[in-house]
């Protein structure tokens, strides 16, 4: 029963979430135009915008895993990236309809973030190349996002400014925000001890990107470089489990 509560309530929670940023980026763009005008590109805007796309980045990277082939698995990623948390919350929302009853009583959380295992029976066993990589990848968006901040901090000043506050700037906090949740539903999920889980959660707000990359990289290096990637998202004995059944499925 708890985790089909757990289900239920991560579902209400991503469509609310969605709905929300809808409705928020409707309005937006009634009140105050389209957001593509010089004028509001300010540094921190544009700092906020790469702390953005490199959440949207880890996202992507998870769809590009879940989705059976290229062509959905393209058709999100630029959801993602055009329309933000919508798109984020969706995709959230559609991976939790799909599960039969029996997954969303046993464990939702495993079956949302890992592949089926007759989705693609031609998925590829574990590659050194693919954990190195993405601790490359993800090591160097967290540098270039720490930089980005404080080359901002240096030549702007603080981003707590009255009128650095603007209709758009509002909307993309938001929109930035509600991805973040996302991370910090799988973060919590992770974590065994709340008193991390928690920890992480408020770097995740204080920080952003900066601590998504960090948390992702740190996750990379907990397993060995030959294991398969997916690995980091689910507990340690969930993926065992699932690696053990999926290549007796085969």
């Amino acid at each position: 029963m708890a985790s089909i509560s757990i289900s239920n309530g991560l579902k209400t929670l991503f469509t609310v979430l969605g709905a929300l940023m809808l409705a928020l980026l409707l309005y937006t763009l009634i009140t105050d135009g389209f957001p593509f005008r010089k004028e509001l590109l300010t540094p921190w805007m544009a700092a906020t915008l790469i702390d953005f796309y490199i959440n949207v980045a880890i996202l992507s990277t998870w769809v590009v895993y879940k989705e059976a082939n290229w062509v959905s698995s393209i058709l999100w990623i630029i959801l993602l990236i055009s329309l933000g948390s919508i798109a984020t919350s969706a995709y959230i929302v559609l991976q939790f309809l799909k599960l039969s009853s029996q997954e969303s009583s046993q464990d939702p959380m495993s079956y949302v973030l890992l592949r089926h295992p007759h989705k693609n029976s031609t998925e590829p066993t574990a590659k050194c190349s693919v954990v190195a990589t993405l601790r490359i990848l993800f090591s160097v968006l967290g540098v270039v996002m720490l930089g980005t901040l404080i080359y901002t901090l240096v030549t702007d000043g603080s981003p707590f400014r009255t009128e650095l506050l603007t209709p758009w700037m509002q909307a993309t906090l938001v929109d930035f925000y509600i991805n973040v949740v996302a991370l910090a539903v799988w973060v919590a999920y992770k974590e065994s001890s709340w008193v991390y889980a928690v920890s992480w959660v408020i770097l995740l707000i204080c920080f952003g990107s900066i601590t998504s990359c960090v948390y992702v990289v740190w996750q990379l290096f907990k397993i060995s470089y030959q294991d398969p990637a997916y690995f980091i998202l689910v507990h340690h004995s969930d993926s065992v489990v699932y690696w053990y059944n999926h290549t007796n499925l085969k």
